[in-house]
């Protein structure tokens, strides 16, 4: 029979898994425990969470929710970072401690039903972040519309400008 904290430890890791489509697995061998204190503070910042796991318990566990394809990801030490916000942002902190400290591997993650391997990760690491698309697509969509003003702004400045030379020949002739 199963000890209860580690049937308490399968349903938490169970429940983070069920609450997010997006995480990504760390090999964090080699990091302090301040380094990854460190590393949970940046993650908490992008509304995401690092957690270490017993790889054993995270089979049962994903098992329990649903989760498939993990097994290969689920090899010596083991950390879990759950996204609940950006997955853009999440994958850029994980990247940039891990070129900063020059310790830990991402070893992958999961996008909803996908597997991601490292290069995957890492290419999302590389894209902008959702506020930054959201800017460049409304930059986007706002041009044309900035132009047509401009184009339809034209005439009538050309107008205000004649007018206004006509009134000078006017002032300079009386």
């Amino acid at each position: 029979m199963p000890k209860p904290k580690k049937v308490q430890a399968v349903q938490e890791i169970a429940a983070d898994l069920r609450a997010t489509d997006i995480y990504y697995f760390v090999d964090y061998r080699g990091l302090t425990f301040a380094e990854a204190s460190e590393l949970r503070a940046r993650l908490r910042a992008v509304d995401a969470s690092f957690k270490v796991v017993k790889n054993t318990l995270a089979k049962i566990a994903a098992r329990e929710a649903g989760v498939d394809g993990l097994d290969s990801l689920l090899e010596g030490p083991t950390a879990i970072v759950y996204c609940h916000g950006d997955p853009v942002r999440a994958a850029k902190v994980v990247q940039d401690f891990i070129r900063e400290k020059k310790k830990a591997v991402i070893r992958g993650g999961k996008l909803q039903r996908s597997l991601l391997k490292t290069s995957d990760v890492e290419a999302l690491a590389t894209m902008p972040s959702r506020e930054q698309l959201i800017a460049q697509l409304v930059g986007t969509i706002a041009a044309p519309l900035t132009g047509l003003v401009r184009v339809l702004s034209g005439p009538i400045r050309g107008l205000v400008v004649v007018l206004g030379q006509v009134e000078e020949k006017k002032a300079s002739a009386a």
